[in-house]
Parts: structure tokens; C-alpha cells; sequence
């Protein structure tokens, strides 16, 4: 961190610039980052492999990033950022097969998302915790929503337990994503279109 010495009688640096810059920078690293790891994924690689990869310096990954598992999740979160579409009406799982079919161009980031919720579990990977306890709890609240309007409008079953049918959506989703990972002839998709079956009164 960088504190302006105000008793110098110096000029202040002009942060506000060279802020700018380092958040472009900052951005242009992820840029990077997530073009590399769409294709290959990142497991196994350390940090200073990684700066090679994207063609930074090892120096510049840890100013911008503490540490491997923060680029990785910072990664992640860029991608969902990129990926969120204008609210719409559509069915319950309808954004799970959007995502599904979209995931099958992006390979390495799916591997990289199932490695680091799989890490997240450990104590010491609070930053991945971090990211990933939070956004299951938005993606099943946004579900449970969707099911309790479709119950109001007889278009989902009335016995279906909102909160515990949130929770089966997003399990067959990551789970038939590590299926794919291991068998590219799974069909994500069609998998979770019977789950609108399962749904419907």
C-alpha cells in the first residue's frame, strides 16, 4: 500500500490515473486469464506456471492477486459476470439448459469451477467459500422464487417443496456437469429438460 507522505511538501501522485490504470490492468490479466483456462483449465498449475501462460510476470499476478486460489475464484466471478442475462420469463430449469449448453464451449472453465468447489470445502480455502456459500444461496433463492410463481400460476406441482426442489435443480446440474467432464457424450441438457416433467402438475 502506498500512503502519500503529507509533511514532504511534495506533490501528491495523481492517483486517480494511475488507479484507472491498474484496474484496467487488473482487467486485462482476467481478460487474459479467462481466455487460457476456457480451453486448458488451470488444475495443477501453480501461480508462476500460470503468469506464463497468460504471458504476465509472476510479480504482477501476486500485486494484483494474493494468491493463486484469488485469481482463480476472481476468474470464476468475472465469467458469471459476462455470462448474466436481463431478467426474462422462463421455465424453472430452462437457465440451467442455457448454461449447459453454453458450458460445452468452455470446457476448461467448467473444470476449473468443479475443481474449486470441490477445494472450497477445505478449512483453509476461505476465499473459494467465500464465493461459492453466497452464490448457491442467490441461485436457490432465485429458484424457489421461480417454483412458488409457477405453484400461484398451476404450471408446478403444488406438492413440491420449493426450497428442497431449488436444491435438486442445482445438483443435477453440477453433477451431470462432472458426468460430461468424464464422458462428453452426456447430454446436460436433455438430462435436465426431464426435470420440467418432473415439475409439471
Amino acid at each position: 500500500m502506498v500512503v502519500d507522505d503529507e509533511g514532504s511538501g511534495a506533490p501528491a501522485p495523481a492517483r486517480p490515473r494511475s488507479y484507472a490504470k491498474g484496474i484496467a490492468r487488473r482487467q486485462e490479466i482476467l481478460d487474459r486469464a479467462i481466455e487460457v483456462f476456457a480451453a486448458k483449465g488451470a488444475e495443477g498449475t501453480s501461480l508462476r506456471a500460470i503468469a506464463e501462460k497468460i504471458g504476465v510476470s509472476h510479480a504482477a499476478l501476486l500485486h494484483y492477486f494474493g494468491s493463486r486460489e484469488e485469481l482463480l475464484i476472481e476468474v470464476l466471478r468475472e465469467e458469471e459476470q459476462r455470462r448474466r442475462r436481463p431478467p426474462v420469463a422462463e421455465p424453472i430449469v430452462g437457465m440451467m439448459v442455457v448454461a449447459a449448453e453454453r458450458n460445452v464451449t468452455i470446457p476448461g472453465l467448467v473444470a476449473l469451477y468443479t475443481s474449486m468447489l470441490a477445494g472450497s470445502l477445505e478449512d483453509d480455502r476461505v476465499v473459494s467459500r467465500d464465493y461459492f456459500a453466497p452464490r448457491f444461496e442467490r441461485l436457490r433463492q432465485k429458484l424457489v422464487d421461480l417454483i412458488v410463481e409457477g405453484q400461484r400460476a398451476g404450471t408446478v406441482r403444488a406438492d413440491l417443496e420449493p426450497a428442497a426442489m431449488a436444491a435438486l435443480v442445482i445438483a443435477a446440474s453440477d453433477g451431470l456437469q462432472i458426468q460430461w467432464l468424464l464422458d462428453p457424450t452426456v447430454d446436460i441438457a436433455q438430462s435436465l429438460e426431464l426435470l420440467e416433467h418432473i415439475l409439471a402438475p
